[in-house]
């Protein structure tokens, strides 16, 4: 066998080898397909091999991809225009059911279908709330109860809707006036609400302050009573078992104490007889 025959045969060998392998990466899916039937769809990341002539491989993204939708004008509930700019998270999750939905797997297809039924989940949305909940707080349950009902309209040709935000809600001059006094006034009544609870919770805190206040004045004072009562006892006691010990001392420091009780003042004046027992201790027969 000729050298050149060794070498056609060696090309074509390895033009075969690489018409018969192909590489799936990590963000993508991979269809095998057979003579126009599709025989393969779970393929992981890596190397892969086909007949060459035989079977052919489509790919497409299994990344998260985004919708940007048109604005679109819409109607609350009181009749109101307003205009929706809006956009969407998708995947593929089901890439056999994707590519017999969307004619071959046609991405503008799958598209136009995605923004047709998200917007009409929006409009429903939209038409069943008035104004304000449309652009207030309330809009991230809007947006979640938009998204689950797309996503199960969605999966019936193999994608996921993984989120729906509203950019922007565009109102009329007039419409967004009394918008924004309606928001105002129910924020002036959520306001008032806190203020009326706030000073209802500062009463009952200083009524609770007040009332163990009282608490702890009176048994303060029931405490003192019994300090000053024990304290009254303890003298009294002492004060017997002085009189006892000498009672000639005693009946002296009584006599003492009682001489500043009378002569306390400037202007006391005390008018007694000079034989009265008050002047005992004064007598020079009696000094000590």
């Amino acid at each position: 066998m000729s050298k050149n025959v060794i070498l056609v045969m060696v090309i074509i060998l390895g033009g075969l080898l690489l018409a018969s392998a192909f590489t799936v990466k990590e963000t993508e899916y991979a269809i095998r397909f057979q003579l126009g039937r599709i025989v393969k769809t779970d393929y992981e990341p890596g190397l892969h091999f086909k007949l060459p002539f035989v079977n052919n491989v489509r790919k497409f993204e299994n990344r998260l991809l985004t919708l940007d939708t048109a604005p679109e004008p819409m109607i609350t509930r009181e009749q109101k225009f307003v205009e929706v700019d809006s956009f969407v998270k998708w995947r593929i999750i089901d890439v056999a059911r994707y590519y017999t939905a969307t004619s071959g797997g046609d991405e503008r297809f799958a598209r136009q279908r995605l923004d047709g039924i998200v917007k009409e989940r929006i409009r429903n949305q939209i038409a069943s709330r008035n104004l304000v909940e449309v652009i207030s707080e309330q809009r991230v349950s809007t947006m979640e109860a938009i998204q689950r009902t797309a996503n199960q309209a969605a999966n019936e040709f193999g994608v996921e809707v993984v989120d729906v935000r509203i950019k922007s809600i565009e109102l009329p001059d007039d419409v967004r006036e009394s918008v924004f006094r309606r928001m105002a006034a129910d924020r002036q009544k959520e306001a008032n609400l806190y203020r009326f609870e706030g000073r209802e919770s500062a009463e009952r805190i200083r009524s609770d302050a007040d009332r163990q206040a009282q608490i702890i004045l009176a048994e303060a004072e029931r405490e003192g009573q019994r300090t000053r009562g024990a304290g009254d006892a303890k003298a009294t006691e002492i004060y017997a078992n002085a009189y006892g010990q000498d009672e000639e001392f005693y009946a002296f420091y009584r006599s003492l104490q009682a001489y500043g009780n009378a002569f306390g003042g400037q202007q006391d004046v005390l008018v007694l007889d000079p034989q009265s027992d008050f002047f005992e201790y004064f007598s020079d027969d009696d000094a000590r």
